[in-house]
C-alpha cells in the first residue's frame, strides 16, 4: 500500500520535500501545500518556486488547490498541466479557522447541494484529471451520509478521507465507520489520512481495511521522518536524520535570515521531532532560543547523542492512534 507524505503549511516546502526524499526511502508522493488562486489568475514567484517540480519530478508530487469558485480552481488546475502535473487536488478538507470563515475548504461540505453545484461544474470543464481531499463533515460525522451520493456522482482520480470532522480538527479519536462506508459506496480509489504514527498502527489499518487504495501520513512522519521505510521493514539510522537536518539547514541559510527565517521554521519542525527523545525537557530549551546559532548547536547535538525512542511519543500532546 503507498505511503503519502501529507503536505503541512509552513513545514513541507520544496526543500523540505527534497532533501526528505534524498535521506530517506519509502515515500511514493509529496503533497503540495494548498494553491490559493485569487481571481487575478497569475501565480506569484514564491508560488511559481514552490511549484517547480524540481528533481523529484511531477509524478512523485501532487499539487492541491482551494477554492470555492469553480472559474478559479479551472484556472489553476491549466496552470498545472502547463507545469507539467498530471493531476489536481481538490482541498475540501481543510478545518483552518481563516480557510473556513471565507466558505473554503472544510466549510464546502456544510451545504451538499452547493458542493454538487461546484463539482458538476469543474469536472464538466477541468483539463487535468481531479482528486478530492476532504472531511466527513463540519460539525457531525452523521453528516457523511449526505456527502457520500455526491461524491459518488463525479469521475474522482482518488479520494483522500480524513475521518473527522472540521470541529474536531486534529483531536480526539477518528470515525473508522466513515471510512468502511466510503469504501462500500465509492466507486472509485479511497487514501486514508488521519492519526498514524507507528509501522503497527499502519499495519492494523491495512488489516482493518484491505480495499485501500493506500494511506496519507503527516504528523507521524515529522517526527519520525524514517517511518514510510520502517513500515517497509527497514530501519531508523542517526546518520540519516542528522544528514536530513544538517542539508535542510543549508538549504534554509543559502537565502533565508537565520534569526528571522529559518528559526521559526525549525522550532516548527522540532515540535514533532522533539517527540523522538527519550528525555522531553531539552525541547523547552530549544523553544526558548532566539537565536538561530544557539538553536542549531543545541538541535544537532540532540540528534548526534541523545537517547532516542523507538517511536515517537505522541502521547505527549495527542491521544494514541486509532488503529
Amino acid at each position: 500500500m503507498g505511503l503519502d507524505f501529507a503536505p503541512m503549511e509552513g513545514i513541507t516546502s520544496r526543500e523540505f520535500r527534497e532533501t526528505h526524499a534524498a535521506c530517506f526511502a519509502g515515500v511514493e508522493r509529496y503533497w503540495l501545500p494548498f494553491l490559493s488562486p485569487t481571481s487575478v489568475h497569475q501565480l506569484t514567484p514564491r508560488q511559481k518556486r514552490d511549484l517547480e517540480p524540481g528533481p523529484l519530478g511531477c509524478g512523485r508530487l501532487v499539487p492541491q488547490v482551494l477554492t470555492r469558485e469553480p472559474e478559479d480552481f479551472l484556472w489553476a488546475a491549466q496552470a498545472l498541466g502547463e507545469l507539467g502535473y498530471g493531476e489536481v487536488n481538490l482541498n475540501l478538507g481543510c478545518p483552518s479557522g481563516t480557510v473556513v470563515s471565507k466558505g473554503r475548504g472544510a466549510a464546502m461540505l456544510r451545504d451538499p447541494a452547493a458542493l454538487d453545484r461546484f463539482l458538476d461544474a469543474v469536472f464538466a470543464r477541468t483539463p487535468l484529471p481531479i482528486s478530492l481531499k476532504t472531511r466527513v463533515g463540519l460539525e457531525s460525522p452523521e453528516e457523511w451520509e449526505g456527502l457520500l451520493p455526491v461524491l459518488a456522482r463525479y469521475p474522482v482520480r482518488e479520494l483522500t478521507l480524513h475521518p473527522r470532522t472540521r470541529r474536531e480538527l486534529y483531536r480526539g479519536g477518528v470515525h473508522p465507520e466513515t471510512v468502511r462506508r466510503a469504501l462500500e459506496l465509492l466507486p472509485y480509489p479511497l487514501r486514508y489520512n488521519g492519526n498514524l504514527f507507528t509501522p503497527g498502527g499502519v499495519g492494523r489499518l491495512e488489516a482493518a481495511c484491505p480495499g485501500l487504495s493506500g494511506i496519507m501520513v503527516g504528523r507521524g512522519l515529522l517526527a519520525d521522518p524514517a517511518l514510510a521505510a520502517r513500515c517497509q521493514g527497514g530501519c531508523r539510522e542517526r546518520r540519516a536524520l542528522v544528514d536530513f537536518h544538517e542539508t535542510l539547514a543549508e538549504r534554509y541559510l543559502s537565502f533565508m535570515h537565520p534569526d528571522a527565517a529559518v528559526l521559526p521554521k525549525f522550532k516548527e519542525l522540532w515540535a514533532y521531532l522533539a517527540l523522538l527523545l527519550a528525555d522531553g525537557k531539552p525541547w523547552k530549551r530549544l523553544r526558548k532560543c532566539t537565536r538561530w546559532t544557539e538553536f542549531h548547536s543545541l538541535a544537532l547535538n540532540l540528534l548526534q547523542n541523545a537517547a532516542l525512542l523507538e517511536e515517537a511519543e505522541f502521547s505527549r500532546i495527542d491521544q494514541y492512534e486509532c488503529w
